[in-house]
């Protein structure tokens, strides 16, 4: 994306900082913390505000950014956040308590993969969205894909991987090529699931909109 397509991109601001956002913002930059883009998270909380949903399960936590941003701009939602690392949970705990929406968000401190669904707060969301450990996108769509409200949507952060899937360099290690490769996998599956429409947008870091296909 050239950059004067960003400069005008960048006049559309919805997004609504304090000091303690941009405290999270900072601090995700200066310890490599993985949190969504400006653009993406635009992207994402444009959606919402017109899905307006009334719960969203987020699967990756980290410092609790991405579910304080949801929280503070849709004040009737119910959040449900899953992280699986003791110290961003921790992180993520003591930044909501120094919130004023830690009443719309539950954290759990657990294994996406491993916690049972009936063990979450609700059992169906309007939204769900993926931005955890990216190897394993696939097992959390199949994994919690059956709590999705009718009319729901799950979302899929992080596809472009910072360009890296159109990179064939043979300088990559061989970890971050797996992980390419794995991305690329999920890509080609979320774009022949049977029973999703699902579209892929080159904003922040690539964000996926996957819906339930209702085609008589």
């Amino acid at each position: 994306m050239n950059e004067q397509l960003l400069e005008l991109m960048g006049r559309f601001k919805t997004i609504i900082h304090d000091d303690l956002s941009l405290e999270m913002k900072q601090y995700a930059q200066d310890f490599d913390v993985p949190i969504i883009q400006d653009q993406g998270l635009e992207l994402m909380l444009q959606l919402l505000r017109i899905k307006q949903p009334q719960s969203i399960l987020e699967i990756g936590t980290a410092i609790g950014y991405s579910s304080l941003m949801m929280a503070r701009h849709l004040p009737n939602t119910y959040i449900v956040s899953i992280e699986r690392d003791p110290k961003r949970y921790n992180e993520a705990i003591a930044y909501h308590e120094r919130s004023t929406i830690k009443e719309q968000v539950t954290l759990l401190e657990a294994d996406a993969l491993e916690i049972a669904n009936e063990e979450l707060p609700i059992q169906k969301y309007d939204v769900i969205f993926i931005d955890a450990a990216k190897a394993q996108y696939q097992k959390f769509f199949e994994k919690y894909e059956p709590l999705l409200k009718e009319d729901g949507m799950i979302i899929s952060d992080n596809l472009i991987f910072h360009g890296h899937i159109f990179d064939n360099n043979q300088k990559q290690s061989r970890n971050l090529k797996q992980l390419v490769r794995k991305i690329n996998r999920y890509n080609d599956w979320l774009a022949n699931h049977p029973n999703y429409d699902t579209l892929l947008l080159p904003i922040g870091d690539g964000v996926a909109i996957s819906l339930k296909k209702k085609i008589k």
